[in-house]
């Protein structure tokens, strides 16, 4: 894994090396057999999916230390593209993303395989999820909507109160510190719901997820990166 440094630089150059092994892992997931046949397969996707998961934790660890060191550089996230940053929900992807990916995913591979679905036939794949597994998703969309939203909303209250930084007696790094606390809490919500949709799904399907939301995130940033050197290579005016 990267080191930590100090200030924004350092996590940049954090970011783009755990960005490149995540590279790596997606290579791992596309080349891992699905369906798993045999119990060592299940093994292996497990053993990936903790990797998966221990890289997405090594991640949120560092960023909490930068967010420490200074929260406002952490927003401006000069690592990311213009288009990264519109998306961004408190510094980071909206945690209620996850849902929106595993139903698409779900959808796309159910209709795909409809006629084996009608037959009995098991894929065991994100479009043969069984009901139980769409309740607690749907339960566990419920509670992340929840957390969502009063995070939104602690966020509004902090911004509500930016007009007493004109006020003598504001305390700016008790503000700043409030601030830190919001990042923290969204980044805390976006890795426990990326671990706990892991435990609702098998290994295959968990796999799966990973994969589609690998693919998402290079697929926005190499989108937003093209469009940022168009903009440069295009100046308006």
């Amino acid at each position: 894994m990267a080191t930590t440094g100090t200030g924004t630089t350092n996590f940049t150059a954090f970011y783009n090396t755990w960005s490149d092994q995540l590279h790596q892992l997606l290579r791992q997931l596309c080349s891992a057999p699905k369906p798993p046949t045999t119990q060592d397969h299940i093994h292996h996707l497990n053993h990936l999916v903790n990797k998966l998961l221990s890289h997405y934790s090594e991640y949120y660890r560092v960023k909490a230390a930068a967010v420490e060191r200074d929260v406002l550089d952490i927003f401006a996230a000069p690592w990311a593209s213009s288009l990264e940053k519109s998306l961004h929900w408190i510094a980071g992807w909206r945690p209620t993303t996850v849902f929106h990916l595993v139903y698409t995913e779900s959808s796309i591979l159910f209709e795909s395989h409809i006629v084996d679905i009608l037959r009995g036939v098991r894929t065991g794949d994100l479009g043969d999820l069984s009901p139980s597994q769409f309740r607690r998703v749907s339960e566990l969309q419920c509670e992340t909507v929840k957390e969502e939203n009063a995070i939104t909303d602690e966020l509004s209250e902090w911004q509500h109160s930016v007009s007493d930084l004109m006020g003598a007696c504001t305390d700016v790094d008790q503000m700043i510190g409030r601030l830190a606390r919001v990042v923290q809490k969204a980044d805390d919500l976006r890795l426990k719901t990326l671990k706990r949709m892991a435990d609702l799904l098998t290994p295959q399907q968990a796999v799966e997820f990973f994969i589609a939301a690998a693919e998402l995130q290079f697929g926005i940033r190499e989108w937003g990166k093209n469009q940022d050197r168009q903009r440069d290579f295009y100046p308006s005016g």
